[in-house]
This record gives C-alpha cells, structure tokens and sequence, in this order.
C-alpha cells in the first residue's frame, strides 16, 4: 500500500491522460485544436454577450481560462483580465465614487425623463385609442 507521501508525489489521473496524449503528436494537436475551439467559441460568445443581454465578462473570462490550459498569451490574458477586475472592484467599493455614481445615475435619469416628455409634447403624442372622458366611473 503507497505512503501518503507517495500517494502526494504521484500526478493526478488528469494530468497522466494529458501527457500520454501530450506523447503523440496527431492527439496533442487535436486536443489543442478542441481547447481552442472551446475557448474561442466561449469568448465570442462573451464578446456578443457584452452588447446584448447576458453575462458577458463570465463569457470571456471562462473562455481565456480554457484557452489558458494551453495557450501561454491567454494566461496573460487571464492574468491581466484578473488584475483588471481587481482595480474595477477597489474602484466600485470607494465610498465617494459611488456617491458620485448615483448622483450621475440620477442626474441622467432625470434627463432622461425631462427628454421623453420635451419629444412627447413637441411632437404633440396622442394615445392610439381615442378616450374623451378619462374618468373612470362612467
């Protein structure tokens, strides 16, 4: 029976199956080739996320890391993607930029409002269905 010390030294199953793969040259670049594929396919469809609805940045940062278990500039990628979102959160967690957000938040819904209701009555809007009489008990 193997010591835990042997048991520790030993590499996992994982990485015995991806260095018999790593031995022949047609697997290992069929494996790279489907890493890449994967990788790639999640980090278009993060890019696409990024302007339309859905979680964007999830999409990205899992595609650079699947492309990071092979591709040495998409552990940089991954690497500086990360040290990014670090800075981003110490940004968003500062007490007065927040308060300057919300107040721009506001401030430009206000705005927002304030167009809306400035093109409604220039262009004179009137509701598709003709009511007269707006009160309700009649």
């Amino acid at each position: 029976m193997a010591t835990k010390q042997e048991t520790d030294d030993r590499p996992s199953r994982l990485a015995r199956f991806r260095e018999r793969i790593r031995r022949n040259r047609l697997l290992d670049t069929t494996w790279r080739v489907g890493v890449f594929s994967v990788g790639a396919t999640l980090l278009a469809g993060g890019l696409v996320m990024m302007v339309t609805p859905g979680p964007g940045f999830l999409g990205i940062i899992l595609g650079l890391a699947v492309l990071a278990t092979e591709f040495a500039w998409a552990q940089r990628a991954l690497h500086k993607a990360k040290e990014a979102a670090e800075r981003a959160k110490e940004k968003a967690l500062d007490p007065r930029r927040r308060r300057r957000n919300t107040i721009l938040s506001v401030l430009g819904g206000v705005l927002v409002a304030a167009a809306i209701l400035a093109f409604l009555v220039v262009y004179d809007f009137h509701l598709p269905w003709n009511i007269q009489d707006w009160t309700p008990w009649n």
